[in-house]
Order: C-alpha cells, then sequence, then structure tokens
C-alpha cells in the first residue's frame, strides 16, 4: 500500500470536505483516516490516503488538488507518507 498525507487549510465554508474527496474518488485514490476541525474560524483537514490504485501519477494527483484548492480558495496540499516518514524520523 502507497500512502499520502491530504493538508487542507483555509477559512472555512461549506463543501470543503465534498470537494477534496470528490477529486480523491475521481482519481481512485482511497481515503483511509480523515481528521478534520474548525479553529475561530479557520479549517484544518489531513487525510490519509492510499494512492495504490490511483488512475493517474502522483504528479497529477497533486495538480488535481492544487486545481480544487484554488477553486475554494484553500491550500490543498498531497505528500508521499514516505517522504513525510523520512523527513520527521529522529
Amino acid at each position: 500500500m502507497k500512502k499520502a498525507l491530504v493538508s487542507v487549510t483555509g477559512v472555512d465554508k461549506p463543501g470543503i470536505i465534498a470537494k477534496v474527496s470528490t477529486a480523491l474518488y475521481e482519481l481512485d485514490v482511497n481515503v483511509l483516516e480523515i481528521s478534520q476541525t474548525i479553529l475561530d474560524g479557520y479549517f484544518t483537514m489531513l487525510m490519509i490516503v492510499d494512492v495504490t490504485s490511483a488512475s493517474v501519477e502522483f504528479s497529477a494527483i497533486a495538480e488535481k488538488l492544487n486545481l480544487v484548492g484554488q477553486e475554494l480558495g484553500e491550500v490543498v496540499n498531497i505528500q508521499r507518507a514516505d517522504i513525510f516518514d523520512a523527513m520527521h524520523r529522529i
């Protein structure tokens, strides 16, 4: 299984989870876990996703999520879990 982390931050508004989840679904990316919260009107979300069966390359997933973020006025990033883990190892 190839995991990645998707983060979303910005001003809270309806439809953020729906838009990001729909984009992932359309790319055959499976959401494994999701955590979201609203802090003083700011939306934050972290998703752990499985990109093993994705219908496109990782860079295309990142590009699509960037476009969704622009459409929503949010910052949407994706990072491979193995790279994230390597960066945060002591």
